[in-house]
């Protein structure tokens, strides 16, 4: 197993045993709630912006894998501070990695979530790892539902 699949993977273990920012966010001006119809993992995510659009606190609730877990862990840490069109573009910067359509060498917004590419490997694991950034995206944008479909 080369160094950077066991990265994954560690990472993947450890988002899932110890999400980040799990919780119901009482003071969300934003939420939606994501299913994917295909293994049944359905996640809120809940978002408090400011006046200017920026997403002062996100948090997620929810059942899913281990990979949609550590996705929507991942993604909550990485979208705090950032502006809606920031998060949003990140979401698409995500989905394009995930379908291998991104340009890991040109500069974007991803950071640290680049590790996630591994779940090409697994295509049926896609929708796993996107769930979450559907979700959010609908939150944004103000929409109360979404789904990997």
């Amino acid at each position: 197993m080369s160094d950077y699949n066991e990265l994954y993977q560690q990472i993947i273990l450890e988002h899932n045993k110890k999400p980040r920012n799990f919780r119901v966010l009482d003071s969300a001006n934003a939420y939606a709630l994501g299913k994917n119809p295909l293994c049944g993992d359905q996640f809120a995510v809940y978002t408090q912006l400011d006046s200017e659009g920026k997403i002062e606190d996100i948090g997620f609730q929810g059942d899913g894998c281990a990979i949609a877990k550590a996705s929507a862990s991942l993604m909550t840490n990485a979208v705090k501070g950032k502006t809606r069109a920031e998060a949003l573009q990140m979401r698409e910067e995500f989905q394009q990695l995930l379908r291998g359509e991104l340009d890991e060498s040109a500069p974007h917004h991803l950071g640290r979530l680049t590790i996630l590419s591994g779940v090409r490997e697994y295509p049926v694991r896609v929708k796993c790892a996107t769930l979450a950034w559907h979700t959010l995206g609908a939150a944004l944008q103000g929409q109360s539902e979404a789904t990997t479909e």
